[in-house]
């Protein structure tokens, strides 16, 4: 049975269109009005997942979708009381997950701030600085939205850039469209998230590097924030299957999807390890040693969170930090951000990274490739991060790095030479 679409009115008196689907757990999910069944269709996996352990309700602000198409007002503040309408008839007095896509993001920061004691937590999803192209929808707004398809998809497949281009032509006229595309070129998305006091969730587009970058900064703008980045895949949402498992995890929801990585999945390990701990101990006394190994620490484990990585705190390294991560770009960000936190602290880092099966265990991970990992850390020179090849070929084309070749190594304990690459300067 089709969703069915109700009705509410905002404080400024713009109807606004809602629908809810599912039990569970509270969401509201706020896109900018693709219409609920192209919503729906675009995030199918994700969808899937949300509905069939949460209860969702999805809303199109004024002015897009099936509200009310007159509304001219695409501000975030009407975007904010679009959301307190909505809430305020069908979410009780339950705190609830705020997920939003795309520009949405912005009003659904702004709707947290001013809510902190209905919001649980909030997930941006795509995030992404606006691209707006306001001469040609001038001129022609067919080709307009033919274009905007190719740059949200630029690699395909055809049918999902049908989809973008029809979901614009369903959801915006072509002054509703110019009136937010003016908006939000104006907004300084920094200042909007850094007051947000919730727990956050970034999720990047996995396909730009300049979506990526801007995920980043947003993500450090937000304490304790998180940030995944799916690798590949076609459009905002990247790869399907990584953003579901984020959501799930985030939100603390048990699904067979989500289990998936507790039982044994693909990693990004980095190792980064204090060079001369020993020596440096003995020169600089333990107390100066230790002060600075803690800074130092605290400032790796910032890193490794703002990009998405998990520090393994079942695995006691000493003078040192092990994470994981699920993107390879994101875990080359977070070595070279260890090392650059090595600045002012009289330290310098040894930093490894490999990537392969592990096992999840108790806040711990294990395998041959952590091993390799360790092994590939140990082989670096201080403030160098050497990466396998497994590593290279995953961030080749999505690091926005350098590679050099190091050739093959001999590593104790690992049957065959693997060969390793450092990371130099960015492109």
């Amino acid at each position: 049975m089709e969703p069915q679409i109700r009705y509410v009115r905002s404080a400024d008196g713009v109807r606004i269109a809602y629908t809810r689907v599912g039990s569970g757990r509270p969401v509201l999910f706020c896109d900018f009005g693709m219409r609920f069944e192209a919503l729906l269709a675009a995030n199918f996996l994700l969808h899937d997942a949300l509905s069939s352990c949460a209860r969702v309700t999805y809303l199109d602000p004024g002015g897009c979708g099936a509200s009310d198409r007159d509304a001219t007002d695409m501000s975030v503040e009407a975007m904010v009381r679009a959301t307190e309408a909505v809430v305020a008839a069908c979410m009780e007095d339950e705190r609830f997950t705020l997920i939003a896509t795309i520009w949405a993001g912005p009003s659904a920061a702004l709707y947290a701030t001013a809510h902190p004691d209905r919001v649980e937590r909030l997930i941006c999803i795509g995030p992404s600085p606006v691209v707006g192209l306001p001469r040609v929808v001038s001129t022609d707004w067919s080709m307009y939205r033919r274009l905007l398809a190719s740059l949200v998809f630029p690699d395909g497949p055809v049918e999902r850039q049908r989809w973008w281009g029809q979901g614009v032509r369903d959801s915006f006229s072509q002054v509703a469209w110019n009136s937010m595309v003016e908006v939000y070129a104006e907004i300084d998305q920094i200042s909007v998230f850094e007051r947000v006091r919730v727990p956050t969730l970034f999720i990047a587009d996995g396909t730009g590097e300049a979506s990526r970058q801007h995920a980043t900064r947003l993500a450090a703008a937000v304490d304790d924030a998180r940030l995944v980045t799916p690798d590949g895949g076609a459009g905002p949402m990247g790869d399907d299957r990584a953003v579901v498992r984020a959501c799930l995890e985030f939100m603390g929801i048990e699904s067979a999807l989500a289990n998936e990585a507790a039982r044994g999945d693909t990693a990004v390990i980095l190792f980064a390890d204090i060079v001369d701990s020993t020596a440096l101990t003995e020169r600089l006394g333990d107390a100066a040693f230790r002060s600075a190994a803690r800074t130092l620490d605290d400032r790796m484990r910032t890193a490794i969170r703002v990009t998405g990585g998990s520090a393994i705190e079942g695995k006691l390294l000493g003078d040192g930090v092990l994470a994981v991560f699920t993107s390879a770009a994101n875990a080359i960000d977070a070595a070279l951000a260890c090392a650059r936190a090595c600045d002012g602290t009289g330290l310098q880092l040894h930093l490894g990274l490999h990537a392969g099966d592990v096992i999840r265990e108790e806040g711990n991970v294990f395998g041959g490739a952590v091993n390799i990992a360790s092994r590939i850390c140990g082989l670096s020179a201080p403030g160098e991060v050497l990466v396998s090849d497994i590593v290279r070929g995953l961030a080749r084309t999505s690091a926005g790095v350098e590679f050099e070749d190091r050739g093959e190594q001999e590593m104790k304990g690992v049957g065959e030479p693997v060969r390793v690459y450092a990371v130099r300067g960015r492109l």
